[in-house]
C-alpha cells in the first residue's frame, strides 16, 4: 500500500464505487491515498484542530470521511462509543469493514464490532460538521476533476 499511513481494514477493503460520480475512485485504499492529500485543519473537528498536523491527517476527520465513503461505496456508517462520550465512525459495506481514519488512535487499535448505525441526519444536525463534510466532498470532486484532465 502506498499511502501516508495504514487504516483499519485496508487489506480487505475491496469495495467498488456504487455512485457513478465517483467511478474514478477504485477502492477505499485509493480513496485513502487521495484524502491523505485533502484532509486539513479546516476539515478537522473544531475541538481537535489545534492538535491537527499534516503528519497526522486523519485526526478529527472520522464522521465526515465515513459519510463520504458511504456516498461512494454505499453501506452503513457505524460508530464506536468512546470514553469521552463521542463516537468514532467507520464503514461497513460490500462485505468490508474499514476505517479510513483509524490511524488517529495509534498505537491503540479500536475494536470493530456490531456498533450502532450512525445517521447522517443526526451527525449533520451540527452545521459545522455538515459544512466540513461539504468542504471535503468538494475537495474530492475537484481533485477527481483535475486528475481526469
Amino acid at each position: 500500500m502506498q499511502s501516508v499511513e495504514p487504516f483499519y481494514g485496508w487489506q480487505s477493503a475491496n469495495a467498488a464505487p456504487v455512485c457513478p460520480a465517483y467511478a474514478a475512485v477504485r477502492s477505499p485504499v485509493h480513496l485513502f491515498e487521495i484524502l491523505s492529500k485533502l484532509w486539513s485543519r479546516q476539515t478537522c473537528a473544531p475541538r481537535m484542530q489545534s492538535a491537527w498536523r499534516p503528519d497526522r491527517p486523519t485526526l478529527g476527520q472520522c464522521s465526515i470521511t465515513a459519510f463520504l465513503c458511504q456516498d461512494i461505496f454505499g453501506g452503513v456508517v457505524r460508530g464506536i462509543p468512546l470514553p469521552d462520550g463521542s463516537v468514532h465512525c467507520y464503514n461497513v459495506t460490500q462485505g468490508c469493514v474499514f476505517d479510513l481514519t483509524s490511524a488517529q488512535f495509534l498505537p491503540e487499535v479500536l475494536t470493530y464490532a456490531d456498533d450502532p448505525v450512525q445517521s447522517r441526519e443526526s451527525h449533520f444536525a451540527k452545521e459545522e460538521k455538515r459544512l466540513r463534510y461539504e468542504m471535503l466532498k468538494a475537495k474530492l470532486t475537484e481533485y477527481l476533476r483535475e486528475s481526469s484532465k
